[in-house]
């Protein structure tokens, strides 16, 4: 796969240059604030999603609806840093070098990435992401879709992927999340909701607990009297 001719024969290296000459024509100013996006922005925002998703999964009527709820949220992230360990002998068994240190003429607006291509860290973080969260949420989920496809964008644009390391990335993100999903599930559900029964931790995963117990106080003030001359 390193062996990509550079003379635009190859689907794969012309869309990069395609893409990557994007770059070139665009101001200096909107080149690099698209850099620090594909760099850091977009996978901060993925984060920020995330949190918003479960902050609004905790509203839910009863403990275990929340409980299956937050525990999808949760999957996401861990659906991300699983597939990114996935990754890490798929790179070093492609061993496929960085685009701009096999051709010439690339616009590259990140430097120092010495490590190897394929697949993408940031497409799998970001599509695993997104994938996860359309798992516990649709409408998170396509934002969070959409925002990997922007992700993987980035990368080609700043000249440090092929179109087919973003492309792979986005299949292992993809696979990891879904396929694992009714596992993860299966094991993260009661954990979770272990949690909610907590005192402190009830409020990591239902936005009511409290609401419940003043709900309830009346029933245990009705029966008190009663345990009482029982206990008597």
């Amino acid at each position: 796969m390193a062996g990509l001719d550079t003379t635009g024969s190859n689907p794969d290296v012309s869309l990069l240059y395609d893409i990557n000459g994007l770059a070139e024509d665009s101001p200096a100013w909107l080149a690099r604030s698209i850099a620090f996006v594909g760099e850091y922005g977009l996978l901060i925002a993925l984060v920020l999603l995330v949190l918003w998703c479960w902050w609004g999964q905790r509203k839910r009527e009863t403990l275990d609806d929340a409980a299956s709820s937050v525990a999808a949220v949760v999957w996401a992230p861990l659906a991300a840093g699983i597939a990114v360990l996935v990754n890490v002998p798929i790179r070093g068994f492609v061993e496929r070098r960085r685009p701009f240190k096999d051709h010439d003429g690339l616009e590259l607006l990140v430097h120092g990435k010495t490590d190897f291509s394929f697949v993408s860290d940031h497409a799998t973080l970001a599509m695993a992401l997104g994938v996860g969260l359309f798992v516990a949420n649709r409408k998170f989920g396509l934002v969070g879709i959409a925002l990997a496809l922007s992700e993987g964008f980035c990368r080609v644009f700043m000249g440090v992927h092929y179109p087919t390391d973003v492309v792979g990335g986005f299949a292992l993100g993809t696979a990891v999340a879904l396929l694992l999903s009714p596992l993860a599930m299966a094991l993260l559900t009661p954990v979770v909701k272990a949690v909610g029964r907590t005192g402190r931790g009830a409020r990591l995963v239902w936005a009511a607990p409290r609401d419940e117990a003043v709900a309830e106080l009346p029933q245990r003030a009705a029966s008190g009297p009663d345990e009482r001359k029982l206990a008597a």
